[in-house]
């Protein structure tokens, strides 16, 4: 029982992770109905603000010792400044273009991103070990779970919570909520586009800071592509989730993590290598049985 309690935890927070930025995702897409690829360079950039980048070799400031409030906002306002900044430059220019294009875009800005990063920091991995105590683990009854596991569910349930009551009581959040259902009409009744757009933006990109800074205590390690990876996962979780809903994409980051985990545990030996491909081979079972996904917003129904 204590073992199979402490892999549901670890299934879980890996799943929290995977939530949160297929949340980043899905926000955008649900308002502007685009696939933001440069969302996994945010990912990187909240990284990335936390070193001081030098002539030579990079100066890794000493973060260690940072009150963890100033650490989650000074990286937080370095993302949002970049997303708004992109927004401005390259998307709003696009606003009346197809999705494609949109999409298009995302993808050259993606390049723009890393090349930028590698032309300051240089192509090199950079260790940066932040809040070190995460590592330790928290005993639990039998359980000892380590305090980033715990950490990271708690941030996901709270950030989740919070962005509800946020869409469901704020007039910001309701205007968001109106222009996902109908772009077009939300914008006749008043709805400022460019507001809404750049406060999805603005979540999305604080969301991509929160799961930069949880993923770097896990791996420990910077690199000019390592949001690439997360971003490939949210976007198939906001696929299977149903896209434009953002339930949906938590159900869909939360499945994939959790189903990755557990994949690990269950499969012999000599498979667990490959429990990405059972991983994406289920995925594609899934959107076989239901193409639109597990979970259709409410604007997608009433369009069929």
């Amino acid at each position: 029982m204590t073992s199979a309690l402490q892999i549901l935890i670890d299934a879980i927070s890996v799943g929290s992770l995977y939530a949160l930025a297929a949340l980043g995702v899905g926000l955008v897409f649900g308002v502007l109905r685009l696939v933001n690829f440069a969302y996994g360079d945010f990912i990187t950039v909240g990284s990335y603000a936390l070193i001081v980048p030098s002539a030579s070799i990079t100066a890794i400031l000493f973060i260690g010792n940072w009150p963890w409030p100033l650490l989650v906002v000074a990286s937080a306002i370095i993302v949002m400044i970049v997303a708004l900044i992109c927004d401005f430059v390259v998307f709003r220019p696009l606003r009346q273009a197809s999705p494609a294009v949109l999409m298009i875009a995302s993808f050259g800005l993606s390049y723009i991103i890393q090349n930028a990063i590698i032309i300051i920091y240089n192509a090199r991995p950079k260790a940066i070990g932040i809040w070190p105590g995460l590592a330790e683990a928290i005993a639990i009854g039998d359980l000892r779970v380590p305090g980033l596991q715990v950490v990271t569910i708690i941030v996901a349930l709270g950030l989740l919570a919070a962005l509800v009551l946020f869409l469901r009581k704020s007039r910001f959040g309701v205007q968001m909520r109106a222009a996902a259902e109908d772009f077009q009409m939300a914008r006749m009744l008043g709805v400022q586009a460019n507001t809404v757009i750049g406060t999805a933006f603005v979540i999305s990109a604080f969301l991509a800071a929160i799961v930069s800074l949880l993923f770097l205590c896990q791996v420990g390690v910077v690199s000019f592509h390592m949001g690439t990876q997360l971003m490939l996962i949210a976007f198939i979780a906001t696929v299977i989730g149903g896209m434009g809903s953002l339930v949906g994409a938590v159900v869909g980051g939360y499945a994939i993590g959790i189903g990755g985990t557990l994949l690990q545990v269950m499969l012999p030996e000599n498979l667990r290598y490959f429990r990405d491909a059972f991983v994406f081979g289920a995925v594609i079972v899934i959107l076989l049985v239901r193409p639109q996904g597990l979970l259709v917003a409410r604007a997608a129904r009433e369009r069929v």
